[in-house]
């Protein structure tokens, strides 16, 4: 393995430049950065591979977790992927239509509708999830267990706060 990486070039060259400048934070912050990148492009070869973007995957993930019957509220989903009203009405529309969702009635409210993942969405997101999580187990494996446990605490603290914001 490599002892050196592009961010200790990074912090090398900025040192040299600006050496009262404490660029530390970069030693963490821009390889977390560069990771998510290099997550977000491998993410979404995997989900081309089973037709689906990122964002249909996240709504058909949402509606997975929720277990049998495999349905939520428009509401719920608005929570779980952070986007708005009008933005989760076009993402239903365009996931019906494909054959993922459907939409039904609320038996708790006459108003309501609720959203529900189909037997193709439900295949759809299983082959993704496994595929995904295939590819995300070996980029962890060269990590023993216990360094990925304590790495995934590490960033749970650094992560907290944002969540605790939003």
């Amino acid at each position: 393995m490599n002892s050196t990486d592009e961010v200790d070039r990074l912090v090398a060259a900025w040192q040299r430049e600006l050496p009262e400048l404490d660029v530390s934070p970069f030693e963490v912050l821009s390889r977390v950065s560069r990771l998510a990148r290099h997550l977000d492009r491998a993410r979404r070869l995997v989900f081309a591979a089973h037709d689906l973007e990122t964002w249909e995957f996240d709504v058909l993930t949402a509606l997975r977790r929720a277990g049998p019957p495999y349905e939520l509220s428009p509401g719920r989903l608005l929570t779980q992927t952070l986007v708005t009203s009008g933005t989760m009405t076009n993402r239903i529309d365009r996931l019906a239509a494909k054959g993922l969702v459907e939409r039904g009635p609320d038996p708790s409210d006459r108003r309501g509708v609720r959203v529900r993942l189909t037997t193709a969405g439900q295949e759809r997101v299983d082959a993704a999830l496994a595929e995904l999580l295939g590819y995300e187990r070996e980029l962890l494996a060269g990590l023993p267990p216990t360094d990925q446990t304590q790495l995934a605490g590490l960033l749970r603290r650094l992560v907290a706060p944002f969540d605790e914001q939003a």
